[in-house]
This record gives structure tokens, C-alpha cells and sequence, in this order.
């Protein structure tokens, strides 16, 4: 039933969407911490260290890459635009940010050697990154969805 409000009024809902480009750099940190802690648990269950050379590497990859998609969803978020799309990019910036620094402390921890290198605290922290790239990347690839309302003539 349409809102008696709205009578006169074209109501358009739009949905903002990632730039193709943020789209695939954002794309690498989601996949990677993520691939990380996994084979974080595939070292500590068999203790093969190749299991913790990968995650170093896909640490550092998720680190490299990440750095781009942080930057532009710093920029992204700093940008003018609707308050609801600020609101959701600024969130969307903080996560990644809070990701990408628990990834960072997590390639210093995995910088120890053998088993001091993933332990407790290294898989504490990869599933931290892991979690916290997840979320940035299901909250940037959701969209935000703006409401504008124009008056018919």
C-alpha cells in the first residue's frame, strides 16, 4: 500500500556500489586472512612447517594489497556524498583498518621462529583479521541504500 506521503512524490532508491577497481583490490584481504588462518590450523594440527611459511606469504599478500583497498576506502569514506553512504563507508573504512592492523601484528608474530611463530597468539590474531576482513568485505560489497524523494510536477 503506498505511503499517503508520497502521493505527488517520485520516491527513487538507489544502491551504491564499490568502484569495480576498490571491488578487486577489497577482494584480496576477504580471501586472504582468511586462507591465512586456515592454514594457521593446518600447522598446529600437523606441524609441518611449510603450513607456517604460507601464512606468512598470504599474510603479506592479504598486507600488500590490503594497503590499496584501505587507502581508497579512506578516500571513499572522506568523500562528499549522502550522510547514508558516508555513515556506511566510514564503517566499512574502520573495519578494514582494524583488519589490516591486526594482520600486520600477526606477520610480526608470525616472524618468530617454529612454534612461537603461530601458537596462541598467532591464531588468536589470524582469526581477529580474519573475522574483522570478512565483515569489511560483506558490509562493502552489501551496498548502502539511498533514498531520494523528488516532487512530480
Amino acid at each position: 500500500m503506498p505511503n499517503p506521503q508520497s502521493f505527488g512524490r517520485n520516491i527513487r532508491q538507489t544502491r551504491m556500489a564499490l568502484h569495480p577497481l576498490q571491488a578487486v583490490l577489497l577482494a584480496f584481504p576477504v580471501a586472504l586472512f582468511p586462507t591465512a588462518l586456515l592454514t594457521d590450523i593446518a600447522y598446529l594440527e600437523t606441524a609441518e612447517i611449510q603450513w607456517s611459511n604460507f601464512s606468512a606469504w598470504l599474510i603479506t599478500a592479504a598486507l600488500m594489497i590490503g594497503a590499496f583497498a584501505l587507502l581508497w576506502a579512506l578516500i571513499a569514506a572522506l568523500r562528499k556524498g549522502p550522510p547514508q553512504s558516508r555513515r556506511h563507508y566510514r564503517f566499512h573504512a574502520l573495519l578494514l583498518a582494524l583488519a589490516w592492523l591486526a594482520g600486520l601484528i600477526n606477520a610480526f608474530q608470525h616472524s618468530h621462529d617454529g612454534w612461537a611463530s603461530v601458537g596462541t597468539l598467532g591464531l588468536v590474531l589470524s582469526v581477529i583479521s580474519a573475522v574483522l576482513a570478512l565483515a569489511a568485505g560483506w558490509l562493502a560489497y552489501s551496498g548502502v541504500r539511498i533514498e531520494t524523494m523528488e516532487t512530480a510536477p
